[in-house]
């Protein structure tokens, strides 16, 4: 039996990697850039507390509402041509953001937003399926393409940092065109079209379910985390949960009928895609987190300025790129099985490390920890991204991308709501607030460690020094209980993957099974 070797990829297709890249680092830059904007936004625009919420929640809603469909669009019509259409988009939308002149535009940009970049990140994925057909190639471009999350996140607060010092607000949505504009010139000289051979029409009931699923959802989880279990929260839960059956459901009878579904649900039969969604959902939540709470504590607590916090984080996004192109060299030799729960565990060192910030060592403490984390998740997002797509049909390449990234979108707002919640249920209880503050200083003081600083600087003398003391202290406590339950989550996490693709070790031998061994170890 004669065995064809895959074409390696040249020049043009490692240039295609780089162009891939950008939207990849764009996107991620602009997810944690606007946290730093927003105290310059909410004095230019005065929104109100309502709109500021919107203003960064809508985003991520729209995001990982459509980012099914669009991965399934771009199957249908091209992935570089949906990659061109949400280059042209969020390049525009982002120049609209930019000279917003009230709260309301601002919050519609936004969501524009969201829908234009839920198009990028699958097209990006599935190209890369195209690009580098070679398995070995393909990994170490996945890496590549990985690290993007990485130096977008790092590069967010530094890059937010100096833009604000020296510009307005709007600067930070700017920086968007210029690269938007080169990907529009050099997308179609280096990426070739994909698309499905014979794909069937897009099913806008299951556009529609796929929304209602995700939506309402993600809705139900943000508002868990900041008002806690509300009929709000129980009543987006159940329309999400129910969607979510209905579109299955649906899939499903499609399937059984000989038609195209929106997403062929078939493929979650597969372990190695479930439990790769499930670490990259993982991952984003140790990242998120801790990003949430390191940063609050860098500039409340120890007083750093934002360029200053995004230097001590550095190193940790710095090992994330370095861990992703070595984790391509140890897929050679070690499995998903073996890769996967390391980085998870690497990850909850992390966390645990956190645990002790209250000391004079704090920075080098916190440091050493996001290097932990960053390490760890560099080692884990790049196997299972690339586990993700040798797991599917090419020409499903779009589809299983969108889950990827729905995992991701998941992840990340699980990060803030879960763990945000966990510390500010500690902060709450541990907070002592002098009686001489006023009642609206107060309740402000005890719901974040943000208002109690600015509650203190409206006060004088020993009050507002022994706020200042209680309210650090209080969320110094807060960290400590967070990090232990984010370590407690990865830990679970990596038992699960460890113990789900244990059945591949004792069944048939993967050879029987080529294309989708359940160890990790696929082949293209």
């Amino acid at each position: 039996m004669f065995v064809t070797t895959p074409p390696r990829a040249g020049r043009r297709e490692w240039f295609g990697l780089a162009v891939l890249f950008l939207p990849t680092l764009i996107v991620a830059i602009d997810n944690t850039v606007l946290g730093f904007a927003l105290p310059a936004i909410s004095q230019a625009l005065a929104p109100s507390a309502a709109q500021l919420l919107w203003l960064v929640d809508i985003y991520p809603l729209v995001l990982a509402g459509l980012l099914v469909t669009m991965g399934t669009l771009g199957d249908r019509i091209g992935r570089r041509r949906t990659l061109t259409i949400g280059v042209a988009g969020f390049g525009a939308v982002s120049l609209l953001a930019a000279f917003s002149t009230d709260p309301l535009h601002l919050v519609a940009a936004r969501a524009l937003l969201g829908f234009f970049g839920a198009m990028l990140m699958p097209a990006t994925l599935a190209l890369l399926r195209t690009l580098f057909v070679d398995r070995a190639q393909r990994r170490f471009a996945v890496a590549v393409w990985a690290t993007g999350f990485a130096a977008g996140a790092a590069l967010g607060p530094i890059v937010g940092g100096v833009l604000l010092e020296h510009l307005w607000w709007g600067s930070v949505f700017l920086l968007n065109v210029p690269v938007m504009v080169a990907l529009l010139v050099l997308a179609p000289l280096v990426l070739p079209e994909s698309r499905m051979p014979n794909p069937g029409r897009l099913d806008p009931i299951g556009v529609l379910l796929s929304l209602l699923a995700m939506v309402p959802t993600v809705l139900a989880i943000k508002l868990l985390g900041h008002d806690g279990p509300t009929a709000s929260a129980a009543l987006s839960l159940l329309v999400g949960v129910g969607a979510g059956l209905l579109f299955v459901r649906r899939a499903r009878a499609k399937l059984a009928a000989g038609e195209e579904p929106l997403l062929d649900v078939t493929l979650f039969a597969s372990p190695v895609l479930r439990l790769s969604a499930l670490a990259n959902a993982s991952t984003m939540f140790a990242l998120t987190g801790l990003l949430f709470f390191s940063a609050q504590y860098l500039m409340l607590v120890l007083g750093l300025s934002p360029l200053a916090a995004g230097e001590v984080l550095l190193p940790g996004f710095v090992m994330t790129m370095v861990a992703g192109v070595v984790a391509a060299r140890l897929a050679r030799r070690f499995s998903l099985r073996v890769l996967v729960p390391s980085g998870l565990l690497l990850a909850a060192a992390g966390f645990l490390l956190c645990t002790a910030l209250d000391g004079d060592f704090s920075l080098i403490v916190l440091g050493l920890a996001a290097v932990l984390v960053g390490t760890g998740i560099g080692l884990s997002e790049t196997i299972t991204n690339d586990a993700i797509l040798s797991a599917v049909p090419a020409d499903r390449a779009g589809s299983a991308s969108a889950v990827s990234e729905t995992a991701y979108e998941i992840g990340a707002v699980l990060g803030t709501a879960v763990l945000g919640s966990v510390l500010s249920a500690v902060y709450r209880a541990s907070v002592v607030v002098p009686s001489s503050v006023g009642p609206l200083p107060a309740d402000a003081a005890r719901e974040t460690l943000g208002g109690a600083v600015a509650s203190a600087g409206d006060l004088t003398g020993p009050p507002a020094q022994a706020l200042l003391t209680s309210a650090r202290a209080a969320f110094v406590d807060g960290v400590g209980v967070t990090a232990l339950a984010g370590a407690a989550v990865l830990v679970l996490v990596a038992l699960t993957v460890i113990i789900g693709l244990r059945p591949a070790l004792r069944g048939p031998s993967a050879a029987a099974a080529p294309s989708h061994p359940t160890d990790g170890t696929v082949v293209a």
